[in-house]
């Protein structure tokens, strides 16, 4: 992410606490993904990627 991209997210209206909240949404995606790889969690049964 560079300052252009938070330009951007200005531009469609977000603020500075909107554009606080989602890095942080996305940061903790990102952590709890990299987790459950690393410890080699698998999909539930139902969920179908290819759907």
């Amino acid at each position: 992410m560079v300052a252009d991209d938070v330009e951007a997210l200005r531009r469609v209206g977000l603020d500075d606490r909107d554009v606080l909240d989602v890095v942080q949404v996305v940061a903790y995606y990102a952590y709890a993904n990299r987790i459950a790889d690393g410890l080699g969690v698998r999909l539930e049964p139902w969920f179908d990627p290819e759907a």
